[in-house]
């Protein structure tokens, strides 16, 4: 049972944590013990990534759990992506929090069971040039499916927020990544 005031989250879009390999697994990490400190419970859906140890169940209190995932170039994040919100959906979360524009294309999912949603864009995926013409679709799908049914949309920049505005007429939460404060060693 959890505390008043206290709740069960899932994290869907991530590629695996604990992990450094990109933005999003580095604020998803950081977020996710962030509020395991505070005493919520956290489950992260990884996706199964070869040559990554995923053997562990738990890291720093955050559960983890490998989902479904076809390994072809271009199936991967959206194997996952789909398996890791079937789970959320049916699992006793409250909040389900997903990450970036591609895994968002199934937020509408864990919403239809009454869970809370929020999605959090790193960045407007679909425009950059490694994309082809029907990943950048599948994207801008996501990115729709956001404005249409996240709870909440949080953005990493002003210029993310003006264009969700501009583009859709939604508002966000404008929440600037951190970074962590580096120990200084006084000088001498």
């Amino acid at each position: 049972m959890i505390e008043k005031d206290k709740f069960s989250i899932a994290m869907v879009g991530q590629k695996a944590i604990p992990s450094r390999a990109g933005g999003v697994e580095v604020v998803v990490e950081e977020l996710s013990t962030a509020m395991v400190r505070q005493g919520h419970q956290v489950t992260c859906y990884n996706r199964y990534c070869p040559g990554v140890d995923q053997t562990a169940k738990e890291m720093q209190g955050v559960r983890l759990k490998t989902v479904f995932t076809i390994l072809k170039r271009g199936l991967a994040a959206l194997t996952s992506s789909v398996a890791a919100a079937v789970l959320a959906a049916l699992g006793r979360y409250q909040i389900v929090h997903f990450h970036a524009e591609g895994p968002c294309a199934m937020l509408w999912l864990p919403k239809l069971f009454g869970k809370t949603c929020i999605a959090t864009i790193h960045g407007l995926d679909w425009q950059r040039s490694k994309w082809g013409n029907w990943a950048a679709r599948y994207l801008r799908l996501g990115e729709w499916v956001a404005v249409k049914c996240a709870d909440e949309i949080i953005v990493l920049s002003a210029s993310m927020q003006r264009y969700f505005w501009e583009e859709y007429g939604r508002k966000t939460v404008y929440i600037p990544n951190g970074i962590r404060p580096m120990a200084v060693r006084p000088p001498g």
